[in-house]
């Protein structure tokens, strides 16, 4: 319980609150730059929560795009049902210095212009940032192929999949299921699971690669 007056006031008035302060700026070097005013600072860090830009949280992408996804086809009264992997990707590998509130707006906008069930993002925007190096999935039952293109579509798609299913403990379909992760139908992760050889036994999850033409 604290005890605060107003000013030129008599009386003492008690309060019960908790103050919750927000800033994107380093306030810290600002007070060693006599920016900002030590003595506020110190009242306001008593326990600071660091929260880390979007570009530190890859993990927290997929989730956010498939959450938007889901708002925004459901406010603008569209379907779509389908995140292509190299979409995904490039969300994944791009910097974001606009953050969550950039994100957002990315998929509202490709929400709108989308004609057909695909997710349509305009990857010309997504400039991954200079230096920048993809994570490895950490699902990877091959090496990445270095040349062909189509190889390493699939190679990706797979990765994805498979990660899904592990997170999943193989369950297809449902709220929680496998396709809802990776926000398409489970028709067609089923018919992507076929095309690219990924088998589900009772008792394990088998990768044996594409199909033999």
């Amino acid at each position: 319980m604290n005890r605060a007056g107003n000013l030129g006031g008599t009386r003492t008035l008690r309060t019960d609150a908790r103050l919750i302060a927000a800033t994107n700026r380093d306030l810290k070097s600002m007070v060693e730059e006599q920016k900002f005013r030590s003595d506020l600072y110190y009242r306001l860090n008593v326990f600071p929560i660091r929260v880390p830009a979007l570009r530190e949280r890859k993990d927290d992408i997929p989730l956010l795009v498939r959450h938007f996804v889901k708002e925004f086809s459901r406010r603008n009264q569209r379907v779509i049902d389908t995140i292509p992997s190299e979409t995904m990707q490039a969300l994944i590998r791009y910097h974001w210095p606009g953050n969550i509130r950039e994100l957002q707006n990315v998929i509202e906008r490709a929400v709108l212009i989308s004609k057909s069930p695909i997710l349509n993002v305009s990857l010309a925007e997504l400039k991954p940032e200079p230096n920048s190096v993809p994570s490895p999935s950490p699902v990877s039952p091959r090496s990445a192929p270095q040349e062909n293109l189509q190889d390493m579509v699939e190679w990706t798609e797979r990765n994805q999949i498979l990660r899904a299913l592990e997170e999943t403990n193989g369950v297809v379909s449902g709220p929680n299921g496998a396709a809802a992760r990776l926000g398409v139908k489970r028709s067609t992760l089923q018919h992507k699971m076929r095309r690219l050889g990924i088998r589900l036994s009772r008792t394990a999850l088998e990768d044996a690669g594409p199909p033999l033409q």
